[in-house]
């Protein structure tokens, strides 16, 4: 439960005085075990609910904290998940869905409203699970995402065909491997951020994705910011920090 329905139930005099000064004097985090502090008020500071990274948790503990997440938020998004965990994962919380293509493993809100635009562009087909991740990531924090895959500069009229739609967007999302030409080519086509994501697709001279992170540090083109390899997760974070300006007011306006 975030701090704002708090007050409002409390203004609705659905909750007492009482509970409502519980809730704003409990801690922080919370402490399972010995293994975990999870940042239960991250959503109020930052905007953003605490995110799962899957990969390398020992299986009980993973449980535990998917079961306190989602008691705690009424949702759930891990990333870089695999289906032994997604098995386990299901029969604490049955709800729960797995995507193995972005190996993504979460249980949404189902009436979330998703708003503004963000475009999420791949180069080829094997770019797709880091574009699913970003894609992914963006729709659970609340965008409205539009996908234009397999589209890289080897037949740049893939791309082209979709630029009326990639210009409306409020940030676009360049994934892209070999050697990552993708964001440079749509920084010079949008006025809007572009968020270039270097993936570790690539013969072997591209150096698992260090030659594409290479050539998107090194772009000509402007207002291109670019993350780290296959880290489709921090783009779609970043994109929908974005993205939320066009339509959340400023902090100022309040």
């Amino acid at each position: 439960m975030e701090a704002r329905e708090v007050l409002e139930r409390f203004r609705q005099g659905k909750m007492t005085l009482q509970e409502a000064e519980d809730f704003f004097k409990r801690a922080p985090y919370e402490q399972l075990g010995n293994y975990a502090k999870l940042d239960t008020q991250r959503e109020i500071r930052s905007g953003f609910p605490e995110v799962i990274f899957c990969s390398g948790k020992p299986d009980p503990y993973l449980v535990e904290i998917y079961r306190k997440l989602y008691d705690i938020h009424g949702e759930v998004f891990g990333t870089r998940a695999t289906q032994k965990q997604f098995d386990l994962v299901r029969e604490a919380i049955p709800g729960i869905s797995y995507d193995p293509v972005s190996r993504i493993l979460k249980l949404e809100k189902e009436d979330k409203e998703r708003k503004g635009l963000i475009a999420v562009c791949s180069a080829g087909t094997a770019d797709m699970p880091v574009a699913e991740e970003a894609a992914q990531t963006a729709e659970f924090f609340g965008s409205r995402v539009e996908r234009i895959y397999d589209a890289g500069v080897c037949g740049i009229h893939r791309l082209l065909a979709h630029t009326d739609l990639i210009s409306r967007a409020n940030c676009v999302i360049a994934v892209a491997g070999m050697e990552g030409a993708l964001a440079s080519v749509l920084g010079g086509l949008v006025e809007r951020p572009v968020i270039a994501v270097p993936t570790s697709v690539g013969y072997g001279a591209s150096m698992n994705g260090l030659s594409a992170l290479l050539t998107m540090i090194n772009s000509c083109a402007n207002g291109i910011a670019v993350v780290n390899i296959d880290n489709g997760y921090g783009a779609g974070y970043i994109a929908t920090q974005i993205n939320r300006l066009g339509y959340l007011p400023s902090r100022n306006d309040l």
